[in-house]
């Protein structure tokens, strides 16, 4: 697993409710995961603590992630 500098610089700077430790169980164990037309990977996790679903898009490598947000308009 690997980040972008976009993700070290600007995600966890401007979205302080994320926890890494969010990220990386995403990451590990998604409840969803598809890939967009770019390539780009989305995986989701439903986080119990935040009580809501986390996204976390990765590179088309699969192993760098590149952002993370809670996603309102998720269902599963």
């Amino acid at each position: 697993m690997k980040f972008t500098r976009y993700f070290e610089n600007e995600v966890l700077r401007k979205r302080s409710e994320l926890r890494i430790h969010w990220v990386i169980e995403a990451f590990q164990f998604p409840d969803r995961k598809e890939t967009q037309e770019d390539g780009r990977i989305r995986i989701w996790k439903w986080i119990d603590e935040a009580q809501k679903y986390l996204r976390v898009i990765l590179l088309e490598d699969g192993e760098t992630i590149h952002n993370a947000f809670f996603d309102r308009g998720f269902r599963e």
